[in-house]
């Protein structure tokens, strides 16, 4: 996309007389038409509305006709401007251009061929303005497709996956270079927020590699203008999370941690919303539940509910996303788990580690082949040189000293004092807090440990 005209405004493109009769003359639009664009151009905003309430097909049909026959840009300009102002007004207009009047004719492409040769202001309009009519096409209507490509008709036209397609390449080629430093990145956004609903979208956006062309995009923002840019991100990484191909890439980014520092950053109620609702897509997928547990989401939505929210779907969303991070920790907790950490002899403060009602309800597990965990545990100690899986260590013999009743005599008797004392001078902070913490325990028993924190 070239840069020349960037600096158009609406205001100015309609401000221009448009010689209308002179294409006339040398037969670029007819005499209906002609008549048509006279009754409409220039006219009182209710007085517009009128007329296409009355015969809005009419009315489209001259704008395509002219986008397709006149190529002078400040004409095009000028029609662009026309049919934006139309849908800015009325969204629900944008059906007019799938009315069967226009069964035989390609309506896409007169803005698919803008899109890829027009000045800046040229394609911009012309790719929202495409993206909400491919958008609103329906889908099968009297066995004729969303273009009205009837299968008799003799004129080839422009499908709606060509469309996408041209889309979904024109819009990542933004993201990756935009051609206006300001407009560039929101106009892709805001037309991917809108086609990102499309199933053919997302598997084409996936394909083209644009998932992690969104999520550097997400993060605080502060004014307005960015404010719609995040939410429109935000919505577009949402609907992808409903896409299994696109989760696979955004579980290889740093989308969680982005969507965590927006909530925690911002309280505009729909950029809350759709983080909420794309964190609740995502908590079952792959290892986003346990990231989400390792951040302390629970933590931030318990004081996201504490909120004065008025949105009922933010609320249910929050309530929910609570239920599945809480199930999510009864998961990660499961003795299973800490086991095979522990045989992996790997270790890291996953949630199981920290959880008193971990240790209370699986305290006795511990005693099964002869204190095996334990013994693996004293190995780590004596083999390990990972500074989190020794500190990991030393706390976790601290917690089974607090939970079991004979837990000090036990690690005592498998000779932990030397080992944890060994590493009371280690050059890591975390490890020898730990060890410090576990050697107080030891000494003092399980009567005193609870007056210690961690």
């Amino acid at each position: 996309m070239t840069i020349e005209n960037a600096e158009l405004t609406m205001e100015q493109v309609l401000r221009r007389e448009i010689p209308w009769e002179t294409y006339m003359t040398t037969k670029l639009i007819t005499g209906t038409n002609l008549q048509l664009v006279r009754r409409y151009d220039k006219k009182a905003e209710s007085d517009k509305a009128q007329l296409l309430d009355d015969d809005g097909p009419a009315y489209v049909h001259v704008f395509v006709t002219i986008l397709r026959d006149i190529f002078k840009d400040e004409t095009v300009e000028y029609v662009l401007a026309l049919i934006d102002e139309m849908l800015t007004a009325n969204p629900r207009r944008v059906r007019l251009f799938h009315d069967n009047s226009f069964a035989n004719e390609d309506t896409y492409e007169p803005f698919l061929r803008l899109l890829r040769e027009g000045n800046w202001f040229i394609q911009e309009k012309s790719c929202k303005v495409l993206s909400l009519i491919v958008s609103a096409r329906p889908k099968v209507q009297n066995g004729v497709d969303a273009n009205g490509d009837a299968s008799n008709s003799k004129r080839k036209h422009t499908t709606h996956e060509d469309v996408l397609e041209s889309l979904v390449e024109c819009l990542c080629a933004q993201l990756r270079k935009p051609s206006h430093p300001i407009h560039g990145t929101p106009t892709a956004i805001n037309c991917l927020a809108t086609l990102l609903k499309e199933p053919v979208v997302r598997r084409s956006f996936v394909q083209a590699d644009g998932v992690k062309l969104l999520v550097h995009l997400i993060s605080p923002a502060s004014t307005q203008q960015s404010i719609q840019l995040l939410y429109e991100t935000c919505l577009s990484v949402w609907l992808l999370s409903y896409y299994e191909p696109a989760i696979e890439y955004l579980a290889t980014s740093r989308v969680v941690p982005r969507l965590i520092e927006v909530v925690k950053g911002l309280t505009k109620e729909k950029v809350v919303r759709v983080v909420i609702l794309t964190l609740r897509n995502l908590l079952s997928k792959g290892t986003f539940g346990a990231q989400m547990v390792d951040l302390d989401v629970l933590q931030i939505v318990q004081n996201l509910k504490a909120q004065a929210w008025s949105d009922e779907d933010l609320l249910d969303a929050l309530n929910k996303l609570e239920e599945g991070l809480k199930d999510n920790i009864k998961k990660l907790s499961s003795y299973d788990k800490y086991k095979q950490e522990v045989l992996l002899g790997n270790l890291d403060w996953s949630p199981m580690h920290k959880d008193p009602l971990f240790w209370k309800e699986n305290i006795n597990n511990f005693e099964e082949n002869e204190f095996q965990i334990l013994r693996v545990l004293m190995t780590i100690l004596d083999t390990s040189s990972d500074a989190r899986t020794l500190a990991v260590a030393c706390y976790d013999l601290s917690q089974f000293i607090q939970f079991h009743p004979a837990g000090r005599i036990i690690v005592g008797d498998l000779k932990a004092k030397e080992r944890v004392m060994n590493l009371l001078n280690h050059e890591i902070a975390e490890v020898t807090k730990n060890a410090l913490l576990c050697i107080q325990r030891l000494f003092l028993g399980a009567k005193y440990a609870s007056f210690l924190q961690a």
